[in-house]
């Protein structure tokens, strides 16, 4: 059940490698949403990735039965918000961070998480449907859809990562446009204390534990040992992944000479 962790330990990464370069963008739009404005003028929304650069790294085939069973956990979820909601009005329980979250969850997006579902499990993890397809396979609005995958990403059920790419146009420069985001489905930790025993991950063996323990400490050693150019195409590909290699290029270039051709100490 790796597939759980991975996926947000992959959007974390993915969110790390390319912050630096999208760090310049702010001002919203007369919607309220921030955009970012390209050099071309097309509006790309922020924290987006060029599509085609990150889709190997972010998705993943799901295990046999792992949808079915994140299915079912999301309707345990909503079941279990609507009780804490109930027990919240007649002021028998103040809810915690976690249990307002929960409390959000609603049937719509349950129905949206649905059709996700189906779609990874159909096209081996690969998902990446636009809002009119989500809206003509579930009967539900686009503001519907909109704020159940806010719901289900706020809880953690997914990882949603928007994606642009490049088009064809007359007149000099690149030019970019938004395209479907892309999804990975993930169980979120703070709903498994709500569910039965029997729905909930096996506890991983201690020597599984103790292994996983010693791989990261051996990828953290090696990725230490990386220059700044290895860094930047080791962890990120495409457009990004060669605009960041060359940045980082020259950032060793700086560290070799700097090692070099000391200054002389001034007196």
């Amino acid at each position: 059940m790796t597939v759980f962790t991975l996926g947000q330990a992959t959007a974390r990464a993915l969110g790390k490698a390319g912050g630096s370069l999208r760090a310049h963008c702010t001002a919203p739009d007369a919607t309220g949403r921030t955009r970012t404005p390209h050099r071309t003028g097309a509006p790309v929304l922020r924290d987006s990735i060029e599509a085609g650069t990150f889709e190997k790294l972010f998705f993943a085939v799901p295990a046999k039965g792992e949808t079915d069973n994140l299915l079912r956990i999301a309707r345990r979820t909503l079941d279990a918000g609507r009780q804490l909601r109930r027990e919240a009005r007649a002021g028998d329980r103040v809810l915690t961070a976690a249990e307002r979250r929960i409390v959000t969850l609603t049937a719509a997006a349950v129905r949206v998480y649905e059709e996700i579902l189906t779609l990874a499990r159909l096209n081996r993890g690969r998902v990446f449907p636009s809002y009119d397809h989500l809206s003509d396979a579930t009967s539900l609005g686009r503001a519907t859809i909109a704020r159940a995958l806010h719901i289900l990403e706020d809880i953690g059920f997914l990882v949603r990562q928007r994606r642009f790419k490049r088009i064809d146009a007359d007149g000099p420069g690149p030019r970019y446009r938004q395209t479907s985001n892309a999804y990975r489905p993930t169980l979120p930790q703070r709903v498994l204390g709500f569910m039965p025993r029997w729905m909930r991950p096996a506890p991983l063996p201690d020597d599984a534990v103790q292994h996983e323990s010693e791989r990261a400490s051996e990828v953290a050693a090696m990725v230490a040992g990386l220059s700044c150019r290895d860094m930047a195409a080791a962890t990120v590909g495409g457009q990004l992944g060669k605009m960041l290699a060359k940045l980082g290029a020259s950032i060793d270039l700086r560290e070799r000479e700097s090692h070099f051709h000391l200054q002389p100490l001034l007196s």
